[in-house]
């Protein structure tokens, strides 16, 4: 089986992984409170005009623009209007009605001026420039008419969504069902956390590294007993992992004498999609379907198993809990050094990305290998270089993926 490019590889697990419908037994209600970083499974109407009445969107006096064209002019202040109250004005020729940021506009007044463009004495207003209709009102509906849609299904929800919700009065609201994501990890090697483990083996950081991953994109891990280098017991954890919606195994997918998963799963006559990315870390990765439940081979190198959870495992997860949208969040950076690299492969190396908006550096974080764990805990990003350039200059930008 020929590896896939990185573009290729994502764009098999969307084509296999089809986005979930909002079939009953895969929605459920969620009170607000409990709502955010769910996917949602409803389409949101507005219950009203928002804003429902023409707003004032400054401090200052609502006047007519036709009073104030040849500004300085002197108004009349027949009374005031705050917000969370109705306007009782009308204003007539050379009048103005004090209003405050958020308050309703008076009848006949179409513009208002800020405050800090007036002069206020006694009953009499200074206006000292002139504004087109329409200035600093924010028009009724203008944001979404009543009955419009907000917000459509497949949106997780974030702060500024659960804001939404909340303004047009959702006390609770229909969510897709968290998928549940069997991790297994496998090798003799490997020992739980507790252990005090023998000079030749090392701790179970994976299994915990991909449940924290697989939380932070809106799964429920399931961390699975460790599986020995034995096929009839690696193949039973496995059968235990494919009761959940998904599984991901770390380790075993290489090509050595024990690593068996690819075996285990020819067993269970699972249909394998492929079996090598051309990435780094991270190219042997195995993406199949087994008892018609997607899995992913991720490799057993730590920064390797991080690195193919989160720009492939991480898009059927995203799938699976009826996101709609599941691209990658890259950005861009100047690099703070050269880079160079052989663009056979897309590298996603561990990096620290730095300083404030318009001021951002990235620099490679330097690591001993797909092993090294204190490295990658000091990194706040994946430089990526793509597999079709060899080198970048200090100061130009290069694609990164935060962490």
């Amino acid at each position: 089986m020929d590896a896939l490019s990185f573009e290729q590889a994502r764009a098999v697990i969307a084509a296999q992984v089809p986005p979930i419908s909002g079939a009953a037994d895969l929605v459920e209600d969620v009170p607000l409170e409990l709502a955010a970083g769910r996917t949602l499974a409803e389409d949101i109407v507005a219950d009203r005009d928002y804003p429902p009445f023409r707003r004032s969107a400054r401090d200052g006096f609502a006047v007519r623009s036709v009073d104030i064209a040849a500004a300085p002019t002197r108004l009349s202040v027949i009374g005031e209007t705050r917000a969370g109250e109705p306007s009782r004005y009308r204003v007539e020729a050379g009048e103005a009605v004090e209003i405050m940021t958020g308050a309703p506009g008076p009848q006949g007044a179409d513009c208002v001026v800020m405050v800090e463009y007036t002069c206020r004495t006694g009953d009499d207003v200074v206006i000292e420039q002139s504004l087109p209709p329409g200035k600093n009102f924010v028009a009724q509906g203008s944001e979404s008419a009543a009955g419009a849609t907000v917000l459509h299904a497949g949106v997780r929800l974030d702060y500024s969504q659960i804001a939404l919700l909340a303004s047009v009065g959702r006390c609770s609201i229909s969510v897709f069902r968290q998928p549940r994501v069997a991790i297994l990890s496998t090798g003799d090697e490997v020992v739980d956390i507790g252990q005090a483990p023998k000079p030749f083996q090392i701790r179970n950081s994976n299994a915990h590294s991909l449940a924290a991953q697989v939380r932070r994109r809106g799964g429920i891990p399931e961390i699975l007993p460790i599986a020995p280098d034995r096929l009839q017991q690696t193949r039973e954890l496995v059968e235990v992992g494919l009761q959940a919606d998904m599984l991901l195994l770390s380790g075993g997918v290489s090509m050595g004498k024990y690593d068996l998963v690819e075996d285990v799963f020819a067993d269970l006559g699972s249909e394998l999609f492929f079996t090598k990315v051309l990435i780094q870390p991270g190219k042997p990765l195995v993406f199949g379907r087994a008892a018609d439940k997607p899995f992913f081979g991720l490799p057993g190198n730590p920064i390797s198993t991080m690195v193919t959870f989160e720009i492939f495992g991480s898009l059927a997860l995203a799938r699976l809990a009826g996101v709609a949208d599941a691209c990658l969040p890259f950005t861009e950076a100047v690099l703070a050094e050269d880079f160079r690299h052989n663009p056979s492969l897309t590298r996603f190396l561990p990096a620290r990305l730095d300083g404030e908006y318009g001021r951002r550096r990235v620099s490679p974080v330097k690591w001993q290998g797909s092993g090294d764990l204190a490295s990658i805990a000091k990194a706040n990003c994946f430089l990526v270089a793509g597999a079709d350039r060899e080198s970048w200059d200090a100061g130009e930008r290069i694609a990164v993926l935060p962490l």
